[in-house]
């Protein structure tokens, strides 16, 4: 079979299957530089074609698509989404290494650790709320019991400005223990000392 003909059927193959299974295609070797065909035999092409559909299946199976993320897991990558939602494309480029490295994981630790005390039966009731504030209001986001509506914990970001430092942004969070009173501090990135953009900018 021509080169070309076999380089469409393997290309049409693996549109129509997705992928998952790519026919193996022979290429050529210094034998078939002076023209000579090299053709393999049945045995050696069937354990090919197998070693293909297996290691695809393989792959596959790691993103199975049944297996979901803990409930957990699904909190804190929305915590992560929303996040970087507040801070805007033009605030995220400047500190997204900083956010990345201390913020995040701070966000992270304080999710797992009020989580944890709630039961696996109600931790499904348990929501990251969805609406952003722009401009210079300071929540990020809200963690809330949606049977109840009362809010677990609240998520801020505020700008501080320092005499003869500039502008940093302190990022904390407040527990309905203490009735959203107390500041409980995550981290606090530095900006400069032009004015920040507004979030969500």
């Amino acid at each position: 079979m021509k080169l070309w003909l076999k380089r469409l059927f393997v290309t049409f193959v693996s549109i129509v299957t997705l992928g998952l299974y790519v026919p193996p295609m022979q290429l050529h070797t210094d034998a078939e530089a002076a023209n000579k065909e090299i053709e393999p035999s049945d045995e050696n092409s069937n354990k090919q074609s197998m070693s293909v559909v297996l290691d695809n299946y393989e792959a596959s199976s790691i993103y199975d698509p049944l297996i979901e993320p803990a409930p957990i897991d699904q909190l804190i990558e929305q915590a992560k989404t929303q996040a970087m939602t507040k801070l805007g494309p033009k605030i995220t480029g400047q500190i997204e290494d900083d956010f990345t490295a201390t913020i995040l994981p701070g966000i992270e630790s304080v999710l797992e650790t009020v989580l944890m005390d709630i039961s696996e039966d109600k931790i499904t009731s348990i929501r990251i709320s969805a609406d952003q504030v722009a401009g210079y209001g300071e929540k990020i986001f809200n963690v809330y019991n949606e049977q109840t509506g009362e809010d677990l914990i609240r998520f801020h970001v505020r700008r501080d400005i320092r005499p003869q430092e500039g502008y940093w942004f302190n990022f904390h969070y407040h527990v309905q223990q203490d009735k959203y009173e107390a500041h409980h501090t995550i981290g606090e990135i530095y900006w400069s000392k032009d004015t920040p953009p507004k979030w969500m900018a």
